[in-house]
Parts: structure tokens; C-alpha cells; sequence
């Protein structure tokens, strides 16, 4: 699983903002100026990294244009310079110090292109871009640092209702369940619309450093899961200041279950449901994951340095195929997480607790539903026959599996949501 094991805060292609850029002039020419018409307008893409797909967005207009990276946070960047000549488009973006190129010819509809940066060049190809409609309102939360961003999508019905949390996975997930690493697959937009649906409000949000928080974290190794976790606790604790809410609720997905049972322990929540929940602590984890896709002295290494870091301690010498994983800037990080192990904690959550586990999880496994299980015996546990990781459902096989997870079409399991549901209302 080369693609699933980075588990934090990792690092993108495009790190940064930077500074404006003055807009250089277009280089068309007037002979050329009708066959550029069909460039015009905002495209959407993937960006084919080494580490996944990262999606941006592309506006071209005649003489400027922008650039977004909405998993960055990166929202309308001024393009330096953009060139038409036929059927080719050449663009130039100087982005915190590196120079950016996008080169693409118009074929089909589309706009088949290389992204260039730093001596890389990968594959992109550009289509036009469909704007999702916004069903969901924008609320600050005063935390640490400054607002947090969420997003608060009301109940179909007469308030006052429930209101659940629901907090995403671990490094570049975002608010809905999107990931450079894994691609759009909308799990968690889904089940916010859905629960919407049947009564229940929903608040989801990007971390710290991602998407619409990116600004409250300027440098990697700044961020720990505990601020991850007080986070969650500044949100639940405003919702239930909140009149127009009758319970508050917390749903973690992955890593957004350990953050979420810690923060129902300070909290006491009304409920928590724990979806595709590490059982184990994160060392253990990694090294299973780890195990089948290094080299014995890699691992070896590996093994070595997670025994440091849950000792407390730094690691300077890192090999370069690891950096992925144990880079300097992410250690504090990781640091933070190794303390915990999710059973021993589950069994400090007084609310009522529900576990959710899927049966082609590619990521977390039945051992570890069976471990929070073992850790709070009065937890409801729930297979999900067929589901898989990102919620949907999928077979065993690996790369069918695999292909689920950049597919925003397909449903959630059909038994996620009843469930959920059911749940909070306490049927």
C-alpha cells in the first residue's frame, strides 16, 4: 500500500503561498486570438505525483489567469504568464521561489498538459471544470491561533435538532473526505448531505494546515495531534453552548477517531461513533504497514526510529526513503501520536459508543475493531459487509478496491448512514 501509509501532514507539491506575482503580457497574437477562445474559462485536473493526484484548478483568460490548489489552501494565484499559439497553451507561475510550468495541447474537449516544478515533470490533464453547488454554510470557530473554518450543514428539518461532528482522516484528508493522496472520492460531503436528510446537522472541517485552515499552520513541525484534539473540543464545546442543537454527537473517520474519542473524553458527548478506527497504537500500525513494503534494513531502521519517537526522542539521520514517513518536520507530530493507544483510551469514553468497521478495509483491519471492542466492552460493534475504506463499496481485490477511492459517483454503503442514524437517535 506505497500510496496509504503516510499517515501525517505530508508534504505537497506546492508548499506555500508566497507573494503576488505581476501578471506578464499575453503573447498572442491577433491572427491567433480566435483559436485561443478555446482555452478560455476554468479548468479542473489531477496532477499525477509520485504520492497521488493532486487536484487544482486552472482559470484562463486572455491576457492573466489563476491558479488553485484547494487541498493547499492556494486560491486564485496569479499565473506570471500565459501564451497561446493554435492549439497549445504555455503557462508560467512563480510560486514562493519555484518556477511552474504548464504546457498543454487542446485535444478532444481537453487540455492534455505537463505540470513542471523543480526538475519533475508529471502528466495532467485538464478538463472543464463543473462548480459543485455549496449546500453547506461557513462558520468560524475561535481556537488557537486564530478561526477555524467549518462547515455547518443544517438539518433538513425544524430546529432545534442533533448536531454530530464528523472529523476527518489522517495528513491531507479534508472536510470531504478528499485527499491528494487518495483522490475525491466525497465520503464525508456524502454522509453530511445524507444525515441533512434524516434530521441530524452536521460540522466537518479541514485540519490545521489544510484547505480552508491552511493558515493555521505555518510550519510542519508545529502542528500535534493534541492541537488536532482541542481543536475538536473548541467545536463540540461552542455546539453545545448552542441552543438550536438538542445533543451534540462526534464522528471520527481513521485517524479522526482517535482525535474524536479524546476530545468526546473532555467533552461528554451525547454519542461517538468510531468509523474504520485504529485499534492500536500508531507504532504498531506502521510497522505492519511498513513490513511488506521495505527492504529488511529499511525496516529495520523504521522499527528503530519509532522506538525513539515513543520515547520522545528526535531522530536527525533519516535514509532518503523514509523521509516520506519520519522527516524532521513531521517527528513532533508523530511524537504526539505514539502516546496513545486508541482500546485504553476508548475505555475512558463514558457516552455511548458505536463501531463501525468495513470487510475490504484496505486500511484498518478487523484485529483492531476487535481491539477498541476489547478496550470498551459496552461498545456496539457494526461490520459493514463489502465496505471499504473511503466508505463505499468495494471488493477485495487490491486495485479495484483502490480505484473507489478517486470515484465521487459511486454511494456510500447503503447500511452506513441507517446506522448512523439510528444510532444517535438512540434506537
Amino acid at each position: 500500500m506505497k500510496k496509504l501509509f503516510v499517515l501525517c501532514c505530508t508534504l505537497l507539491l506546492l508548499a506555500g503561498c508566497g507573494q503576488k506575482e505581476e501578471i506578464v503580457e499575453n503573447k498572442e497574437t491577433k491572427g491567433e486570438s480566435a483559436m485561443s477562445e478555446q482555452f478560455i474559462g476554468k479548468w479542473e485536473g489531477n496532477i499525477e505525483t509520485p504520492n497521488g493526484q493532486l487536484p487544482i484548478i486552472v482559470d484562463l483568460q486572455k491576457n492573466s489567469g489563476t491558479l488553485s490548489v484547494p487541498a493547499q489552501g492556494i486560491s486564485n494565484f496569479p499565473l506570471k504568464s500565459v501564451n497561446y499559439t493554435g492549439d497549445q497553451v504555455s503557462v508560467s507561475i512563480h510560486l514562493n521561489g519555484s518556477v511552474i510550468a504548464i504546457n498543454g495541447t487542446f485535444k478532444n474537449e481537453q487540455i492534455e498538459a505537463t505540470f513542471q516544478q523543480n526538475g519533475g515533470t508529471f502528466p495532467l490533464i485538464l478538463q472543464a471544470y463543473k462548480e459543485e453547488p455549496v449546500t453547506y454554510e461557513t462558520v468560524k470557530i475561535p481556537v488557537q491561533q486564530g478561526d477555524l473554518i467549518v462547515a455547518l450543514q443544517k438539518a433538513n428539518a425544524t430546529s432545534p435538532s442533533p448536531v454530530a461532528v464528523i472529523i476527518a482522516g489522517s495528513g491531507p484528508t479534508d472536510k470531504d473526505g478528499n485527499s491528494v493522496l487518495a483522490g475525491k472520492n466525497n465520503s464525508l460531503k456524502m454522509m453530511a448531505e445524507g444525515l441533512a436528510q434524516e434530521g441530524i446537522t452536521t460540522v466537518r472541517y479541514d485540519k490545521r494546515g489544510i484547505g480552508d485552515n491552511q493558515a493555521l499552520l505555518t510550519k510542519e513541525e508545529d502542528v500535534t495531534f493534541d492541537q488536532f484534539v482541542e481543536d475538536a473540543v473548541q467545536i463540540i464545546q461552542s455546539l453545545q453552548a448552542n441552543k438550536a442543537y438538542t445533543s451534540v454527537h462526534v464522528i471520527g473517520h481513521s485517524e479522526g477517531s482517535l482525535i474524536g474519542l479524546l476530545a468526546a473524553q473532555k467533552t461528554g458527548v451525547a454519542s461517538f461513533v468510531s468509523i474504520a478506527g485504529a485499534g492500536r497504537p500508531m507504532d504498531e500500525v506502521l510497522v505492519e504497514q511498513l513490513k511488506s513494503q521495505l527492504a529488511p534494513n529499511l525496516f529495520k531502521e523504521s522499527k528503530d526510529i519509532l522506538t525513539a519517537l515513543k520515547q520522545g526522542k528526535q531522530v536527525e539521520n533519516i535514509s532518503p526513503e523514509l523521509q516520506a514517513v519520519f522527516r524532521p518536520s513531521v517527528q513532533p507530530f508523530l511524537i504526539s501520536v505514539l502516546k496513545y493507544n486508541p482500546a485504553t483510551e476508548l475505555g475512558k469514553v463514558k457516552s455511548p459508543v458505536l463501531l463501525v468497521q468495513g470487510t475490504t478495509d484496505l486500511q484498518v483491519k478487523e484485529v483492531d475493531a476487535e481491539a477498541l471492542k476489547k478496550g470498551n466492552p459496552d461498545a456496539t460493534l457494526l461490520y459493514m459487509e463489502g465496505m471499504n475504506h473511503v466508505l463505499k463499496k468495494a471488493p477485495e481485490d487490491y486495485a479495484a478496491n483502490l480505484a473507489t477511492y478517486a470515484d465521487p459517483t459511486l454511494p456510500l454503503h447503503e447500511d452506513l448512514l441507517p446506522a448512523i442514524q439510528q444510532f444517535i437517535y438512540g434506537k
